[in-house]
């Protein structure tokens, strides 16, 4: 935990920003993998943790917006409990860490929400993501456990989003040392990427490096020779030369921080010609996104300028051809480019999703698009300081999505679909940094990870 002041400040800030209400926020509780005590990995509600940072399960908290009071509800735990965990702190321990002074059992928490209900009091909760605690809210607001969904508080949502989206200086530095044990995952999985290494061998050794940092990934390990597939979780492919292996992973720091950094290198670490010239494209989308990312900006703009140097690299190689701001403009790129740039990180490794990501990246200035590629950008307001994201472009050749637009005669203006034809072979590459944004620019988080070609396969040789 920080210190108690920093958990005061923040639902002080809460309150002012509030205007009325009572705002309820459950913690997370265990749950089991395949019978009750078997459990999964504990993980904390993200909100929770930000206004009180406690990392227990079986609590929930209560903001009265107009009175000030705050309450923490939780039980002790009894002697049979404790035989198997050993001493645990009390809540009331836990309140003070947190800056609360009211302690309550958990049971009085459905009385203190019923009273303000009947009393004709808001109740301000958060989009719920777990069904206990969807019937949580249902047992003790009345609200059928399938319609809380509908009734979640907008006015408590964009105060969340407000408060979380500017990184304070100790959770950047929390973020940073997340990006540092990202740094060794990456370089033992750029040393293991050799002819004749299953995938899993080299997941599992990544995920390994992270627990041995006392915290699990911060998402489950993509790791590929199939790059063209985002989000790959399949690790049974045997390793062989001639294929790129894109890994995308972080790290979870004990304070629940997040990392998220991939790396895209040459199994047997040489790039082959084709697979330098489609790497720098990727990476100099990289090194212009990075260059232009500082607060004002809209990163819906940003985005668009590494779409359009992804697809003059293309059409200098004769996969494209025309205009190339015009083929970005109608989308074209997006063939080869069909996510977004990046998204915002920190509780969560895509922060703050679970309260409605146009809530997030959004707002009344910048609207998300519905095209193709770009609708699929998950941050495009402009960047403010303090604000923690992904730069991550990509360059991909999907079968399927060629085959697709092929047939519909898609963008043939702009997309040389003869010469794509022999690339679809070739996979994916992404390459993907953290960086916290000033005034005057971005600044790269953690330890440099090897990007350049020169630098993989220097370090790849050793």
């Amino acid at each position: 935990m920080f210190d108690e002041t920093t958990y005061t400040d923040r639902r002080n800030k809460l309150k002012e920003e509030m205007v009325s209400g009572l705002v309820l926020l459950p913690g997370n509780n265990e749950s089991p993998m395949n019978y009750p005590s078997n459990t999964y990995h504990f993980r904390q509600d993200s909100s929770f943790l930000y206004f009180f940072g406690i990392d227990k399960p079986g609590l929930a908290g209560i903001i009265d917006v107009d009175s000030g009071e705050e309450i923490l509800f939780g039980d002790d735990i009894d002697l049979n409990a404790l035989i198997w965990m050993g001493p645990q702190p009390t809540v009331k321990m836990l309140g003070k860490a947190a800056g609360v002074k009211e302690t309550r059992s958990f049971s009085e928490l459905e009385k203190v929400v019923k009273n303000a209900i009947e009393k004709g009091r808001a109740i301000h909760f958060l989009p719920p993501y777990r069904a206990e605690n969807s019937i949580l809210l249902e047992q003790i607001t009345g609200i059928p456990h399938n319609m809380v969904s509908e009734k979640v508080s907008t006015e408590l949502i964009k105060t969340v989003v407000k408060l979380r989206s500017v990184k304070e200086p100790g959770e950047i530095i929390e973020i940073e040392k997340a990006v540092n044990v990202a740094f060794e995952m990456h370089t033992t999985a750029m040393r293991m990427a050799m002819p004749g290494t299953y995938e899993r061998e080299i997941a599992g050794c990544i995920e390994g490096i992270s627990l041995s940092h006392g915290s699990p990934v911060s998402f489950p390990v993509i790791l590929t020779i199939n790059g063209q597939t985002l989000h790959n979780h399949y690790h049974g492919n045997l390793l062989r030369e001639g294929r790129m292996m894109v890994t995308d992973a972080g790290h979870e720091t004990s304070m629940c921080y997040a990392s998220d950094i991939t790396r895209s290198v040459p199994v047997g670490g040489k790039f082959s010609q084709r697979q330098k010239e489609i790497y720098e494209i990727v990476l100099s989308a990289l090194e212009k996104a990075t260059s232009l990312t500082r607060s004002g900006i809209p990163n819906r703009d940003i985005h668009l300028e590494a779409a359009a140097v992804i697809a003059a690299g293309l059409k200098d190689l004769g996969l494209m051809k025309g205009d190339v701001r015009e083929a970005v403009q109608q989308g074209a790129h997006a063939m080869f480019f069909p996510h977004g740039l990046g998204h915002m990180m920190g509780l969560d490794v895509h922060d703050m999703e679970g309260l409605g990501e146009d809530y997030v990246g959004y707002d009344e200035e910048i609207k998300r698009a519905e095209v193709f590629g770009l609708k699929g950008l998950r941050l495009g307001r402009r960047l403010r300081e303090g604000f923690v994201l992904t730069i991550e472009p990509g360059l991909y050749f999907i079968p399927a999505l060629i085959d697709k637009w092929k047939e519909e005669g898609k963008f043939s203006s702009f997309i040389n679909y003869d010469k794509v034809e022999s690339y679809k072979d070739f996979g994916g590459i992404r390459i993907e940094d953290d960086v916290v944004v000033t005034e005057e620019g971005c600044r790269v988080l953690g330890k440099g990870i090897p990007k350049k070609i020169s630098e993989i396969e220097e370090f790849m040789r050793r």
